[in-house]
């Protein structure tokens, strides 16, 4: 388990959905291996992939609620293949989780590139 300053991650999240118009509820974060990634992945979503995070929104129109999911494995990974610190590389994969909880999506370039220029944002709030 990676050790976390919760009250200011917390602060953190509110800050960036703030920016979005949105409170923050109850958003639950799992970090699991890769292997549970890619169960959760293939139950819940029926992709036969190993990802980095999985968020389940349960949001309202004002306040952001959900669960997700993040393989420790894959962000440790990421973290060395672009030559960022594990603390650095978990910090964007929560924010991208919470991105998403604000209705972000990344499945097309046009969307991934707004998804990374917002995490670029959610950044230099830390």
């Amino acid at each position: 388990m990676p050790t976390l300053d919760e009250r200011r991650i917390g602060r953190w999240i509110r800050a960036v959905a703030a920016d979005y118009g949105f409170a923050v509820g109850n958003i639950t974060y799992i970090f699991c291996s890769d292997e549970r990634e890619l169960e959760v992945n293939r139950e819940f979503l029926g992709h036969d992939y190993y990802t980095d995070v999985i968020t389940f929104d349960y949001s309202t129109p004002s306040t952001l609620n959900g669960d997700i999911f993040i393989s420790l494995d894959t962000v440790r990974s990421n973290a060395e293949m672009v030559s960022v610190g594990f603390e650095e590389e978990l910090r964007r994969i929560i924010i991208h989780g919470v991105l998403h909880l604000t209705g972000q999506g990344d499945k097309t370039p046009e969307t991934k590139a707004q998804m990374t220029a917002k995490e670029e944002k959610a950044l230099a709030k830390w």
